[in-house]
């Protein structure tokens, strides 16, 4: 049971269960000792000792003591936590979403007999980046083979009957998968940023409150003209909580932010690669042969 528990618990209880665990009571012990304060002089010394050591250490000791200045600091330093964990969910979440589309986009694009097909489809690209590459180039391609990208139902038709595409054409047709390439990676790198700002500035605002937090301890101690342990204790551990909070918040921050870059990338990687197949494949059916 724990020491709450024992608190909880009627007088009566609370004497039984001590003796049981071999905890040595006053002989003077009375069953009315409800206050926190006067159950814990019913224990050994030692008992009591640790106790009141726990009470008055920790998180919430440093909070007490701090300072205005290193609350503010403790504001903007949680806040800056939850812009981190807010950017590293959104980014988890647009990446799962990316590879769900792309696994779903690429067997259709790869098993199609007609380079076109998905795009005379009309189906929407949808979070797929490697979609919207090929609806870019197809729309440009289109363009260059009949005069419009419009999908209707004649689009079939004057595809079959449209010339092949010339060399500048085709360099065209490059150039909008990858602008549709840059757009596409600013878009999953988008809000990083914040991620790294709060890598690189967590600690430092962290040290900043500790400064003035230890600054500030030592004004008042010498105003006080009490140089004790005693007395800088409370001052040095609201200091510190700054520090300690700014890392709490670095931490998280730069493994997201090492995870996030690898996994985009990595699908920036991906993204080039498709351009250029999906150039080859456009090349090869509707360039003319040399």
């Amino acid at each position: 049971m724990s020491l709450t528990s024992y608190l909880a618990a009627p007088p009566r209880t609370i004497r039984m269960l001590l003796i049981r665990r071999g905890v040595n009571l006053a002989p003077a012990t009375s069953l009315n000792c409800l206050d926190h304060f006067t159950f814990l002089s019913c224990l050994r010394p030692s008992i009591a000792y640790i106790h009141s050591m726990l009470a008055t250490s920790g998180i919430l000791y440093a909070f007490e003591h701090c300072e205005l200045a290193g609350k503010a600091v403790l504001l903007l330093l949680l806040l800056g936590s939850i812009f981190s964990w807010s950017v590293i969910w959104s980014k988890w979440v647009q990446l799962n979403a990316v590879l769900k589309s792309t696994r779903a986009f690429l067997p259709i694009f790869r098993s199609a007999t007609e380079p076109l097909e998905p795009y005379l489809s009309g189906r929407p690209p949808g979070d797929s980046p490697q979609a919207v590459i090929y609806h870019a180039g197809a729309k440009e391609l289109c363009f260059h083979l009949t005069g419009s990208s419009v999908v209707d139902s004649t689009l079939a038709a004057r595809l079959a009957s449209a010339r092949s595409i010339s060399e500048t054409g085709m360099n065209s047709v490059r150039t909008a998968m990858d602008r549709a390439v840059g757009e596409e990676s600013l878009k999953l790198e988008s809000n990083l940023i914040l991620l790294a700002t709060a890598v690189s500035g967590a600690p430092f605002l962290g040290l900043l409150g500790t400064v003035w937090g230890v600054m500030d301890a030592f004004s008042g101690i010498a105003m006080a003209g009490q140089a004790s342990l005693a007395a800088m204790a409370p001052g040095v551990s609201g200091a510190l909580i700054t520090t300690v909070v700014g890392l709490l918040v670095a931490i998280p921050a730069m493994f997201g932010f090492n995870f996030l870059t690898t996994s985009i990338r990595s699908q920036n990687i991906q993204m080039e690669n498709f351009a250029a197949e999906c150039a080859a494949v456009f090349e090869h059916r509707f360039t003319p042969r040399s």
